[in-house]
């Protein structure tokens, strides 16, 4: 039994997406599931479109999911002479050839072959050159890339994919591809099954937009008398469009730091990406990190495409509801002193954070977070909708200020008296606050939902939330009893 292996190799053109950070985590789960190793090797040979600013943010973005690795960050330009050295060796014995054939020569082989509806692969004019051609083509200072020699067998070329099942195609249809430029470079079919290669990888985990390719690469490894790894492709994520997700045409609705950067929790993220293609087999929706590793297994992967239901219009829901969803319910779950450090980093970002919240008024702190976290979607609702009970320069929603406060003129008056009759109290208690705003309704012939909605919203801004009288005592009675005696400038 090979160890196993597996390896995630992003190319440094942009962000980390969601579709490789989804390929990330299945690669990360089947590792840590079957006790094997995963390796993080940046792909970095398209020198122009290749920045140090995308390989930090790769690398960070996988820092914050969790997804460790266990060798690397391995940089594929370090190895740019193994990939040579495969290339001459594939020369040497026969596997290659060196092609001639100008650009110009290949359009018109092309343009002829589609008025004629022959056939548009490269007919091989250069696989059958004698060395001495070869050489005198090379003395004049042709340029050449360098192909491979597709084997010329019958039957079918095919490998088994995890997946998919049986992937083939007959040896007939398989061009002399090219693996190394005109420019000495080698391609990216051979640097990667070098690199595979050489990193020992026993299990491929990626996209199905590489299974072409990977029956090129099947005869490469046999060339080069290596072993094949297991094969497992993913279907594509896709937008609610049908197209694919891309950083080009989707933007950063589609970065895993734009889930960070918006109060997503690591593990919901996790937990969504996981759900996008694969199941349990039953109806769980929320895993942990323990639960996921031992239940994930590839043929639990859809083989139909995933749908990123991302609706990027929606004030309230910035990305797919689903991954809102669960990113809920870890919120309103998760321990409320783990909670506690998560805010607490949004506090201090938005200038709201008190130190005595990590001392003496610690328990005030914590209640506070689990009485308000459950109707919030993100980490960034606590510094936004939940920004009253840290300070008081809080935006009052101009909905429930129509509906609960305006409405009613007499407002101006009655809360100011609410106000009074709370200041009086020396038990400022759940209780005792009902008790007085409902005897003042009751003396002033009105409902007493009209003075508690009001209250609400002076107090928080909010058109709903938690208990009102839970709401109150929580933010203390000083402020309570200064909010509502300011009744008066919202009528102003």
């Amino acid at each position: 039994m090979r160890e196993i292996r597996l390896r995630f190799p992003p190319s440094p053109t942009g962000y980390l997406h969601i579709g490789g950070a989804r390929t990330a985590l299945y690669n990360w789960l089947y590792a840590k599931k079957h006790g094997g190793k995963l390796i993080l090797r940046i792909e970095d040979t398209d020198g122009d479109r290749s920045t140090k600013e995308s390989i930090d943010g790769i690398i960070e973005g996988l820092e914050w999911l969790g997804i460790d690795f266990d060798e690397g960050p391995y940089f594929q330009t370090d190895f740019e002479a193994d990939h040579v050295k495969a290339a001459q060796l594939l020369l040497d014995k026969g596997a290659a050839y060196k092609c001639f054939c100008t650009k110009e020569e290949l359009d018109e082989k092309r343009e002829a072959a589609l008025a004629t509806k022959g056939s548009l692969g490269y007919d091989r004019t250069c696989r059958h050159l004698t060395p001495e051609i070869v050489r005198e083509k090379e003395a004049a200072g042709i340029p050449f890339v360098i192909r491979f020699k597709v084997p010329e067998r019958t039957g079918m070329l095919g490998y088994d994919d995890e997946i998919l099942g049986r992937i083939q195609s007959d040896y007939k249809e398989v061009d002399d591809f090219v693996i190394v430029r005109s420019n000495g470079k080698p391609l990216y079919l051979l640097c990667n099954v070098v690199d595979d290669i050489r990193d020992r990888i026993s299990h491929i985990i990626r996209g199905q937009d590489h299974m072409t390719n990977t029956l090129k690469q099947v005869l490469l490894y046999e060339a080069l008398e290596a072993p094949l790894p297991v094969f497992a492709h993913m279907p594509l994520t896709l937008d609610n469009k049908k197209a694919k997700i891309s950083k080009r045409s989707h933007g950063e609705i589609v970065a895993v730091q734009f889930y960070r950067d918006n109060g997503f929790l690591p593990w919901a993220l996790n937990n969504f990406l996981a759900l996008l293609g694969w199941s349990a087999g039953n109806d769980q929706e929320f895993f942990t990190r323990e639960e996921l590793i031992a239940q994930f297994s590839l043929d639990r992967i859809n083989k139909s495409s995933a749908i990123f239901n991302f609706k990027k219009d929606d004030p309230k829901f910035i990305t797919d509801p689903k991954a809102i969803y669960i990113n809920e319910h870890y919120l309103r779950t998760m321990e409320v002193e783990q909670l506690g450090e998560l805010v607490r980093a949004e506090l201090e970002a938005e200038g709201l954070w008190n130190d005595s919240y990590a001392r003496d008024r610690k328990t005030w702190y914590l209640n506070t977070l689990d009485l308000i976290r459950d109707r919030f979607h993100t980490l960034k609702d606590f510094t936004s909708l939940g920004r009253a009970y840290f300070a008081d320069d809080f935006v009052v929603d101009e909905k429930p200020l129509n509906k609960n406060v305006l409405k009613f003129e007499g407002l101006k008056e009655w809360l100011p008296e609410l106000a009074n009759r709370y200041e009086q109290l020396s038990d400022f208690t759940v209780e005792e606050t009902e008790r007085v705003a409902r005897e003042l309704a009751e003396e002033l012939n009105i409902k007493p939902g009209v003075l508690i909605n009001s209250m609400r919203t002076l107090a928080t801004g909010q058109l709903a939330g938690p208990s009102m009288f839970d709401i109150l005592v929580t933010i203390g009675q000083d402020k309570i009893v200064e909010r509502l005696r300011n009744v008066h400038k919202y009528f102003a």
